[in-house]
């Protein structure tokens, strides 16, 4: 399977560029705050929308800070995001976060980065609106720790290869662990976002024109009956 996952990576970087703008979380790398905003606004939107709401945050405040985010109110701060969705939910989500990191930023990411990925995992997620997803995103972008984030994109692609049953975040994540050395996990992700968007759609993939059909479940059992 290493050597499939090998050969999927190279027809994937063949066919894509892999553009820092189009990724939110790519787009916010300055500090650990604003990365973290950004990968909130991101939740349950593409990426496009997320982006339009960051900008929006950093021409009101600049450097994004706990500080200055407090210093909004939350109808402002939803306003400003609202490009994102769910604007308000994600307001006082934001604000708990920056409450939560005011007085100690600096120390949490010190301490993050001293931590293995699993323990750093854990104190992640116990931040307000950090999940799995999340939590991966900041541990492999930011910290550049050995994890494997799964959005929709990945885990339809991952399913329809039938490289995995039922789906799970877990069972995804690991999959993608298992057959991929740490340094070609980032661009793995990002290229296999970039085939979700361009090719393998949630409705009516362009199953004729993908780079990795050849390994396909979902290809071999209806792709062909569609050209």
């Amino acid at each position: 399977m290493r050597e499939v996952c090998t050969r999927i990576y190279e027809l994937l970087s063949r066919r894509y560029e892999i553009r820092e703008g189009e990724f939110v979380g790519l787009v916010a790398r300055r500090n650990l705050f604003e990365h973290l905003v950004a990968v909130l606004l991101s939740q349950n939107t593409n990426d496009k929308n997320a982006i339009r709401a960051l900008s929006n945050l950093k021409s009101r405040l600049g450097k994004l800070t706990p500080e200055k985010v407090l210093s909004l109110d939350v109808g402002e701060l939803a306003q400003l995001i609202k490009p994102a969705g769910l604007h308000l939910q994600r307001a006082r989500r934001i604000v708990e976060l920056a409450s939560y990191l005011r007085d100690r930023l600096e120390e949490f990411e010190s301490e993050v980065r001293r931590m293995d990925v699993l323990e750093a995992r854990e104190v992640l997620m116990n931040l307000p609106g950090v999940g799995d997803k999340t939590a991966d995103v900041v541990l492999l972008v930011y910290f550049g720790k050995p994890a494997f984030p799964v959005d929709t994109h990945i885990k339809r692609i991952t399913t329809r290869l039938g490289f995995v049953k039922g789906g799970s975040y877990k069972k995804v994540s690991g999959f993608w662990q298992s057959c991929l050395p740490p340094d070609k996990y980032l661009e793995t992700h990002l290229l296999l976002i970039q085939h979700g968007r361009a090719i393998c759609k949630a409705r009516k993939p362009l199953c004729h024109e993908c780079p990795i059909k050849e390994f396909c479940e979902y290809y071999k059992s209806r792709g062909l009956r569609q050209q």
